[in-house]
């Protein structure tokens, strides 16, 4: 209804509140969960594991496919890096470090100065191992059977004791009760070197 004959005006709007904006939450400092730090740690050690196999395994595969007797040494080496980078992923550390000094260091050079001595030149020496193919064929069936049925076979998880002992309490044992084996074990292996580089010199003075 019209009165004093004005039209009836719309009522201007209120202006819309601004709301807030909302902040999006720090990461930054933000500890991640432990499942997830341990997802992560298990998914690098897997990894790591399945390279230094795969190159242990190479070098193997090129130890005995290889013509050349000093190649095969240094791939050889090659097998017993890998296998002491094995021993650094299970927390082995002393083990890994006797397979670096003992078998990666001693016994390689010990065969390369071995090879060197007894080399001869003659094209013969030196055979290829085409006749053993099938030799090694059926070595990787059987090795294939045996990993097969270890998958199978369900074992119960190791349990490690509380007080395990360390690196430090086998360096303390190694060198206090069992300090006279060592030692000759050490002039044994020293005997023998002298030995084989004396025998290999054809016995001359």
């Amino acid at each position: 209804m019209l009165r004093q004959g004005k039209w009836p005006t719309a009522s201007p709007k209120e202006p819309a509140q601004a709301r807030p904006l909302r902040r999006a939450p720090a990461t930054k400092g933000v500890a991640r969960p432990p499942w997830r730090r341990r997802a992560m740690a298990e998914t690098v050690n897997g990894i790591a594991f399945w390279l230094l196999a795969a190159a242990a395994l190479l070098c193997a595969i090129q130890t005995i496919s290889t013509r050349s007797v000093v190649h095969a040494a240094f791939w050889l080496l090659g097998v017993m890096l890998a296998v002491a980078g094995l021993f650094l992923l299970l927390a082995a550390e002393f083990l890994a470090l006797v397979q670096i000094m003992v078998y990666a260091g001693a016994v390689t050079i010990l065969l390369l100065f071995t090879i060197m001595f007894t080399l001869r030149s003659r094209e013969d020496a030196l055979r290829p191992l085409d006749a053993s193919m099938g030799a090694g064929a059926l070595s990787a069936l059987l090795l294939g059977i045996v990993l097969v049925g270890v998958r199978g076979f369900a074992a119960p998880a190791a349990v490690m004791p509380a007080a395990a002992p360390g690196t430090a309490d086998l360096g303390r044992v190694m060198l206090t009760t069992w300090a006279l084996p060592f030692e000759v074990a050490s002039v044994v292996l020293l005997a023998a070197l002298v030995a084989a580089v004396w025998w290999t010199r054809g016995g001359e003075d």
